[in-house]
């Protein structure tokens, strides 16, 4: 088991239905399957992360399949290089699961655990529910709840977390495979916000302590519903700009079209 006390950094391990520690903190598993490792002191307001509401309008999004390629690119790439015997596989920012089930299945060839964390509680009590080949955690990205040296490939999409902290949980030689922005991702749909619309930032995907393997980019044209394109809003930072008159129009729009493009990078930790 690779989950690492939150409170003392002590390994833990699993007992009926709890995660315990040799300091006996004790973290029990919910009915959905999850553990909660987020204590209160680490949490930076009340319920950090996406609301259900935002959760519920992501889900539709990715389950209508508009992301799939991105998935599909990243499973490619995650059964190129997880090693043939593995041991852990972690998903981190991992929402309601829909990237980290796909992973699993590549996890359990390789006779790995997948994980996946999030520090939403809604999110990671749906993908719990939903994704049982994986075992999900709500937890901090900025502290992640695994001991050191312990995770064969780790998978960031979109997701903040300190360059130290994955080295600390990433095994020597170890992967991590992160999913960012391309340079006109969404452009039409910032282009009904902001007046002045700018390109996203190009990624070198640089991590220190790591040294990139391989870079891709993935561009095609989503083509979505006024439902779709509002739940797109949703998950997007572009949500809290928008006016009241940008969700009417896209939710009265009968098919919305604008690109993706993502900046996907294999990249892996320094021997």
């Amino acid at each position: 088991m690779s989950f690492s006390c939150p409170l003392c950094h002590a390994p833990l391990s699993r007992q009926e239905r709890s995660f315990v520690c040799p300091e006996r903190h004790q973290f029990d598993i919910a009915k959905e399957g999850y553990v909660n490792l987020l204590p209160v002191q680490h949490k930076r307001s009340r319920y950090p992360g996406d609301n259900a509401q935002m959760m519920q309008a992501r889900r539709a999004f990715l389950d209508a399949g508009h992301y799939q390629p991105l998935r599909d690119m990243l499973a490619t790439l995650l059964q190129m290089h997880l090693p043939t015997q593995a041991d852990a596989l972690l998903d981190i920012g991992c929402g309601e699961g829909y990237y980290t089930h796909a992973f699993a299945e590549i996890a359990g060839q390789h006779g790995a655990q997948a994980y996946g964390l999030d520090v939403s509680k809604a999110a990671i009590r749906a993908a719990a529910r939903r994704y049982p080949q994986a075992m999900f955690c709500v937890a901090s990205s900025h502290r992640l709840p695994f001991n050191d040296n312990s995770i064969d490939a780790l998978v960031r999409i979109y997701a903040p977390c300190k360059a130290q902290e994955l080295a600390r949980v990433v095994k020597k030689e170890g992967m991590v495979f992160t999913a960012a922005p391309g340079p006109r991702h969404l452009l039409e749909l910032k282009g009904l916000i902001y007046d002045d619309v700018q390109l996203h930032a190009p990624n070198s995907g640089e991590i220190d302590g790591f040294k990139v393997v391989e870079e891709h980019s993935l561009s095609y044209e989503l083509s979505v519903t006024g439902e779709q394109a509002v739940a797109l809003l949703q998950m997007t930072p572009f949500a809290w700009r928008a006016k009241p008159e940008v969700w009417e129009q896209l939710a009265a729009t009968e098919n919305f079209r604008c690109q993706a493009d993502f900046s996907i990078h294999c990249l892996q930790r320094d021997a």
